[in-house]
């Protein structure tokens, strides 16, 4: 059993598969990293957004309820 399913895209929101038992389901939109453009740094930037962006939604809506 699942405590909780996130989704942190919307395409995968609307494909994700039903997880039977599973307490809550949340969806975080995050922008897909994989689409940043302009130089290396710049990409890389936009990787490490999304990731603490991430990293807090764990800790405030998951981790302290």
């Amino acid at each position: 059993p699942f405590d909780a399913v996130v989704t942190v895209c919307d395409q995968a929101a609307e494909a994700c598969p039903v997880f039977p038992g599973a307490r809550r389901r949340l969806h975080w939109s995050f922008p897909d990293p994989s689409k940043a453009t302009g130089s290396e740094a710049e990409q890389l930037a936009v990787y490490r957004q999304v990731r603490d962006d991430i990293a807090r939604h764990i800790k405030h809506e998951l981790l302290s309820g």
